[in-house]
């Protein structure tokens, strides 16, 4: 399968970017999705999960409340809503498929193995 991720830009703090990720090539609904994130000069952290159905959702405690992950199988995409973006927010965001056979929303970085392109996310303070 093949991702895409796009919608990144440049925001102000307490502003809000909606990130989008768009499959190709594959059976969507057979893929839990993952939103990854890495920083300047940090690794690629965990930040949002959903699973194959959309049942199940996980977040990074850095971002509960405040970012919220969704999928609609029917267009092949996966959606990350942030609000209330914060300057810690800035970073390129990743997303990632991992072929599932469970309702798990997985959350380690290993277990994805496909990745779109990342789309650069800035929060200015």
């Amino acid at each position: 399968v093949q991702l895409q991720a796009s919608g990144g830009g440049l925001v102000q703090a307490g502003g809000s970017l909606r990130l989008s990720c768009a499959a190709s090539g594959g059976t969507f609904s057979g893929y839990g999705v993952g939103w990854f994130r890495q920083p300047p000069g940090k690794e690629r952290e965990f930040v949002a999960a959903i699973s194959r159905s959309g049942g199940n959702t996980n977040y990074a405690d850095s971002v509960k409340g405040r970012f919220t992950i969704s999928r609609d199988n029917a267009k092949s995409t996966v959606a990350l809503q942030m609000n209330s973006l914060k300057p810690e927010d800035t970073a390129v965001y990743y997303c990632a498929a991992r072929p599932a056979y469970s309702t798990y929303a997985g959350t380690g970085l290993l277990e994805y193995k496909y990745w779109g392109q990342g789309t650069q996310v800035t929060v200015s303070s």
